[in-house]
């Protein structure tokens, strides 16, 4: 089967950002081609961060929006982050979806930190404060925004579909798919019960954030996904 194994990012200074990765949010970073790769142990993605870009300022109309993180204590990972500098957001339960906080990296590509559990239902031993991010910190999910789901929904007939989530007041519906055999323990794939579940799979989802008939415009720094 395969496996999305990483996100090409055409950045003005990769060895300075995968840097940045490695010693703000844990992961393991190294050169390799002409580039610099980053990314934590295991089989979710990494960041496969390019020469040649520059930096701009991002906007809701590009096809790439952002990366999540997905870890057990985003409260003990964002006291981490503001012990080192790091703007990052208090973190919230956005709706019925996920315990959740927002930053971007030195050149202004958007990460959001998403608690396996929701506010109130972590477990007492989750996440140790000696270890980056509390540990336990992956890559959960890579999203792209998109005017037309049944598109790309078409065009990933191979990957499977784990979770549709809705969030009409702001004009939008959430849809995840992955290489994987696994099914959720909901089958209704809109089920609230899905979502803890999605947040802890060890492999990278490809998100798509729909905004039914947007036009979008495509995202210079995003050169593509990697697959294996």
């Amino acid at each position: 089967m395969k496996r999305l194994s990483g996100l090409r990012l055409q950045v003005e200074n990769p060895e300075q950002l995968a840097r940045f990765y490695a010693d703000v949010l844990g992961m393991d970073a190294w050169a390799e081609d002409g580039a610099w790769r980053a990314g934590y142990a295991g089989e979710d993605a990494d960041l496969i961060l390019l020469p040649g870009g520059r930096r701009v300022q991002h906007s809701r109309d590009e096809r790439y929006w952002k990366i999540g993180i997905c870890l057990p204590d985003l409260d003990v990972a964002c006291e981490q982050l503001r012990r080192k500098g790091v703007d990052v957001s208090v973190p919230h339960q956005f709706r019925d979806i996920g315990y959740m906080a927002h930053l971007h990296d030195p050149e202004g590509f958007a990460i959001e930190l998403l608690q396996h559990d929701f506010l109130g239902r972590r477990p007492d031993d989750a996440g140790d404060p000696m270890l980056p991010l509390g540990g336990g910190a992956h890559l959960g999910q890579i999203t792209l925004r998109t005017g037309d789901i049944a598109a790309e929904l078409a065009a990933r007939a191979d990957m499977a579909l784990l979770s549709v989530q809705d969030v009409a007041e702001f004009g939008f519906d959430l849809h995840f798919l992955a290489y994987t055999r696994e099914a959720p323990p909901v089958p209704d794939l809109r089920a609230v019960g899905n979502r803890e579940w999605l947040w802890r799979r060890p492999y990278t989802t490809l998100e798509f954030q729909h905004l039914a008939g947007a036009k979008l415009r495509d995202s210079p720094a995003f050169l593509g996904l990697e697959l294996t």
